[in-house]
């Protein structure tokens, strides 16, 4: 398909879809002869790709390249995309903040060993989460166990569906993309349901 066609099939611009290029995200297209370039159906798929990361997902041009990077990767395993896109959501969401404090890091480890779940240690999420209790507790509201214990199961939910969710996929490719998607979204994901739920909670709790 020619450029014109691409654009209108992804709802991209194509002044957009020649940034994408130059910025490395996106393959060129085939060269055929003048002018005119054609791209395939992978090329669909990479801007559906590149404009959930970007637009929902709210990663910068620099983290989306590095996750596509991870994702081309001839023979890579599933776990290293991941491990991308699990790096570059996290930088993301919490940018230029205070390294966590140690007694946070060993709260994050406490809970860590409560859950029964295996060393976390060089996760990227055990310092997201210290930073957090350490927010709280600067804002004058130190978390207790209980609820870092309940947001721990829920976070193992959502983990169990992720996974579940990537291993029905036959073709080893669109898992991995899958993995790619469902990292960057599904903190967006979690946010939108979480709101909904927050929501839901009070008005019960009101009526009672």
């Amino acid at each position: 398909m020619l450029i014109s066609e691409l654009s209108e099939r992804t709802g991209t611009p194509s002044a957009t879809i020649k940034y994408y290029v130059r910025e490395g995200l996106l393959p060129a297209g085939e060269r055929v002869g003048g002018n005119r370039t054609i791209y395939g159906e992978e090329h669909a798929r990479r801007l559906k790709l590149i404009r959930a990361m970007l637009e929902v997902g709210k990663l910068s041009v620099a983290a989306v390249r590095t996750v596509l990077e991870a994702l081309d990767e001839p023979g890579a395993p599933v776990a290293h995309a991941f491990d991308a896109a699990q790096q570059a959501v996290s930088r993301s969401a919490v940018p230029d903040v205070a390294p966590p404090s140690p007694s946070a890091l060993e709260r994050v480890d406490a809970v860590v060993d409560r859950a029964g779940w295996a060393d976390c240690g060089d996760n990227i999420g055990r310092g997201i989460a210290a930073q957090v209790i350490d927010a709280f507790d600067n804002a004058g509201f130190p978390l207790p166990d209980d609820y870092l214990d309940s947001y721990a199961a829920a976070a193992r939910l959502q983990a169990e569906a992720d996974l579940t969710t990537v291993g029905v996929l036959p073709d080893p490719a669109r898992m991995t993309e899958l993995v790619v998607v469902g990292t960057v979204l599904g903190d967006t994901l979690a946010l939108g349901l979480r709101r909904m739920a927050q929501a839901v909670v009070t008005s019960e709790r009101s009526m009672q």
